[in-house]
């Protein structure tokens, strides 16, 4: 879950440059889309590696 951490901290400092930098808004808010979407994929990622590992100790 640290990476989820740096990745949402990687996100929120996009969104912030967004704020402060009018020229560059846009650019920076579609990176911080795109930190926001690595977030989403990292939680299904790590939902998935648990359900897996559930799924293995029912088994047992």
């Amino acid at each position: 879950m640290n990476r989820l951490v740096k990745i949402r901290s990687q996100e929120s400092l996009c969104r912030e440059r967004a704020a402060l930098d009018f020229d560059r808004r846009v650019f920076w808010l579609a990176q911080a889309e795109e930190w926001e979407q690595r977030a989403l994929d990292e939680i299904a990622y790590h939902f998935r590696e648990c359900n897996i590992g559930q799924t293995e100790l029912a088994r047992n």
